[in-house]
Parts: structure tokens; sequence; C-alpha cells
């Protein structure tokens, strides 16, 4: 998932398609040096010309952490560093009046399509997240809940990888609408998620299924790991503003949750279902805590026992 906003991705997808062309502009110029044998840019026969070129210095600039991280990205550099250095030994030939060697040519032919694909195949990645995404918390939509967690369930299936499900939602949320408008509101959620990104692992991921309500899927994540990562979350969310309000104050807000295992032996609909459940109760039972959803208690007996203890888990 990438961890940025909606309008992160946006300006993010401009840059690498500016990026993009500059390259292009560069593989261009530098095929017609060969061909025409015109002087080169001395920028090109630099050890470092892969830093140099408008494309090198977008990508050795400012680019988001977030992005940084995709494989695409990574793979980039290696095969960007070899065009440059293709490209510079085709320059010196000519240079050197002697003739293009052929292999080196269809080099730098080959690597500059590996360029092209990885460029492709990064801009589609991030025009998948855009098109997945909730527009106003950047969260996944709740339209790849379904698929995400069937995928996982047969993981679970095999025996290969467990997997956590777990529902949020934001305590009191009503009650900030009604105060400061849902302007803010949504401004709260947004940041709830950034909170969420924060404190989650790499490759958790964020759904809002619906309102203030969140559903987050810890895969690899047994019980034992899901309650030790949603605490995490939980009192990171507390004890953090999320905005700051029209009056100037910081509003800050918890969450409860519910949590289950996503059960191989029943369809990924009644696992949600288990998981909406312990959120019911967590929030019976005074909001601002963790509950894990349990097979061998009634909701009846286990709202009792939860009012026998009001602090959060």
């Amino acid at each position: 998932m990438f961890k940025m906003d909606p309008a992160t991705l946006r300006a993010t997808l401009e840059e690498l398609e500016k990026a993009t062309r500059d390259h292009a502009d560069w593989h261009a110029e530098v095929t017609r040096t060969i061909v025409c044998r015109v002087p080169c840019d001395a920028d090109d026969l630099a050890e470092d010309a892969h830093r140099r070129c408008r494309f090198g210095q977008w990508y050795f600039g400012t680019v988001p952490v977030e992005l940084r991280t995709q494989p695409a990205f990574v793979s980039l550099e290696a095969e960007h560093r070899r065009v440059h250095g293709l490209a510079a030994r085709l320059l010196r030939q000519i240079t050197d009046a002697a003739a293009v060697d052929h292999a080196d040519y269809d080099a730098f032919v080959e690597i500059s399509a590996k360029v092209r694909l990885e460029l492709a195949s990064l801009r589609h990645e991030i025009q998948g997240a855009l098109r997945s995404s909730d527009a106003l918390t950047g969260a996944y939509g709740r339209a790849e809940v379904l698929p995400e967690l069937r995928e996982w369930r047969e993981l679970a299936r095999r025996g290969v990888a467990q997997c956590c499900i777990v529902f949020m939602d934001l305590d009191h949320f009503k009650e900030i609408n009604d105060r400061y408008g849902h302007q803010v509101g949504d401004e709260v959620l947004a940041g709830a998620v950034r909170g969420l990104s924060q404190h989650l692992r790499p490759y958790d991921k964020v759904f809002r299924y619906g309102g203030d309500e969140f559903l987050i899927a810890l895969p690899g994540a047994d019980l034992a790991i899901g309650q030790a990562v949603i605490r995490r979350v939980r009192e990171g969310l507390a004890g953090k503003a999320l905005v700051v309000g029209p009056d100037g104050i910081a509003l800050h807000t918890t969450a409860s949750f519910g949590l289950a295992l996503l059960d191989p032996e029943v369809s990924v609909e009644d696992s949600i279902e288990r998981a909406d459940q312990a959120l019911l109760l967590a929030k019976a039972a005074g909001r601002n805590r963790v509950i894990n959803w349990d097979a061998a208690l009634t909701t009846s007996t286990r709202l009792r026992r939860l009012q026998l203890d009001d602090a959060p888990e």
C-alpha cells in the first residue's frame, strides 16, 4: 500500500510522468547524436551521468519515501545507470570516429526498453492505488476488502499464513461533526488514517468501510500478534492530536477495535461479522479498547464480563 493521501499520490504521479518524458527526451537526443554523428553533451560522458540528467535529478532528489520502497522504483536505479553507461560507450565511439559496436547498440536498445517497462509498471501501481483508494482518507476503498481477504483466507486454508482482521470505529465521532462541522470531521478521518499508517506494519492494509468505520487487515498475524499491533495503534491514536479545530483547540479522539482471526473454515463475510461483533462489544464496554471475538462466550455473557472491568485492555 502506498501510505500517501490521494493528493500526494496524484502529485507523485505527475512528477513521475514528467520524469518519464525527460528520460524519453534524453534517449531521443542520444539516439540522434549517435545516428547523425553530431557533438554530444559532455555530461553524458561523465561517470555520474545517470545523476546529472533530469531524470536522475528527480530519482535521487526529493522523492517520497513511500515511493522509494516500491520494488519497481528500486530496480530503476541499476537499469538507468546501465543505459547511461552504454550511451557513454557509444558516444565515445563516435567521438573517436570509430564504428558503432553493434552489440553495444543492441544492449543500449534492450536496456532502454527495460527502463521504459519499469517506469510503466511504477506508473500502473500508482494509478491503481489512486483508483482503489478512498478519496478523502487515502485508505483502500471498501470494494477492495473482499478480494484482498479472500486471497489471505486461501493462504490460511493452505496453512501458509494466518491473517487477523480488525474493525475500528472512532469514538464519539458524531459529536465532532455536530460541534465543529463535517469539514473538520473529514480532517479527523484523514488524520486517523495517517495515524494508523504510522503505527501499523508496512504490509498491513487499511480499508475505509463506511463513515468513520475502518477495516484493517494484518497479514501473517495470529491473535496474539494482532492484539499487540492494535494495542500500539490504539495507544498511538489516543495520545495524538489529529487536527486543530477552528477555535485553535487540538482535537483528540480515541478508537474502539474488534479483532477476529480470518477463519479458513468459514466465509470471509462471516469472519468480518465476527470482527464487527467484537467491535460492538468494545463500544458497549466503554470504548477505547481492543476486544477479541470469542466463540466460547455468548454476547450477553461477554457483555457482563466486560462491564466488570471498565478499564481499557
